[in-house]
């Protein structure tokens, strides 16, 4: 075979391989969603679908592993506690500022209360609802009584108070009695 027919055969080759790409390609074009076609990552939705828009947590819902029945649920991560009534709803959710010593995820009771004491890392505090002990540090809840003006703890101090508003550290106190469950979460 000469030079020349052996560039012929390779030039038919590449545009019978071309054609059957093209072909292969408007075939798969033309079939319906579902039927054998599949996504490609990054590839746009086909006319007429929609890219639904992702799904945001909403970080006030109730986590759905914190336990039943009345209790407080306490989210490490969402530094957020819900308030929850016996028959499931959410009297009231907040946001609060982490102690510096966590609880393990798990169930507690609220095993003693105070109205008004100085806190481990000396700030007055009021509505003290306690639920747990890690390493001989006392976890529980508190509203300090300067308010939102009040010092903030010393980050190197091993305190356990979880500090909250005094309007929630009220609907707290009130909730959160001895015995009334403690629900921790991640």
């Amino acid at each position: 075979m000469s030079a020349s027919s052996s560039g012929i055969v390779a030039g038919l080759t590449a545009a019978a391989l071309a054609t059957v790409g093209y072909l292969a390609h408007q075939a798969a074009e033309s079939l319906p969603a579902g039927l054998g076609r599949t996504a490609h990552a990054g590839a746009a939705p086909a006319a007429g679908t929609s890219k639904a828009p992702p799904v945001k947590k909403d970080p006030t819902a109730l986590p759905g592993d914190s336990g039943k029945g009345a209790r407080v649920v306490y989210s490490l991560r969402g530094d957020r506690v819900w308030l929850v009534a016996g028959d499931e709803a959410v009297s009231r959710t907040f946001e609060v500022d982490p102690s510096a010593v966590d609880p393990a995820p798990g169930s507690y009771a609220v095993t003693s209360r105070s109205n008004s004491v100085t806190g481990s890392d000396g700030v007055p505090v009021e509505h003290v609802v306690r639920f747990a002990t890690v390493d001989g540090v006392v976890v529980g809840f508190s509203s300090a009584v300067g308010g939102p003006t009040a010092p903030a703890p010393d980050p190197k101090a091993r305190t356990g108070g979880i500090r909250e508003s005094r309007a929630d550290g009220d609907a707290m106190w009130t909730f959160a009695t001895i015995g009334r469950t403690v629900v921790v979460v991640r």
